[in-house]
């Protein structure tokens, strides 16, 4: 019912940026809020930023905060992570996955993908020091 395609990953120098792209196709895209996330070798994934269904209100990881920004065009189905300042720690698979709650995207823990209701397949961002 909702396909998520992620876009936009490569390998970058420690200090650039990088800008992911996640299309989403389904109705109703302005009902769901999105969030990022990212999974590193060998740990869990985990929350890195969100956005509710109209772009009001985002959310960061604390290790993100400042360097990172969430952004969503709804006319074109769209979300957004721009990165900037990467730091060789931030190499990882990004996620970006749609939910009807911002409160659940922005509490994601843990192993279980389930706990939100669709997710794309991944980004891979490698950052060189």
């Amino acid at each position: 019912q909702v396909q998520l395609v992620e876009s936009g990953g490569g390998l970058v120098q420690a200090g650039g940026s990088l800008r992911l792209s996640c299309a989403f196709s389904g109705r109703t895209f302005s009902s769901y809020a999105m969030g990022w996330f990212r999974q590193a070798p060998g740990k869990e994934r985990e929350f890195v930023a969100g956005v509710s269904g109209g772009g009001l209100y985002t959310y960061y990881a604390d290790s993100v905060k400042g360097r990172f920004t969430i952004s969503r065009d709804n006319a074109r189905n769209t979300v957004y992570l721009q990165i900037n300042s990467l730091k060789p720690e931030d190499t990882a698979i990004y996620y970006c996955a749609a939910d009807s709650s911002l409160v659940r995207i922005r509490n994601y823990i843990g192993k279980n993908v389930g706990q939100l209701n669709a997710w794309g397949q991944g980004a891979l961002v490698t950052v060189s020091s």
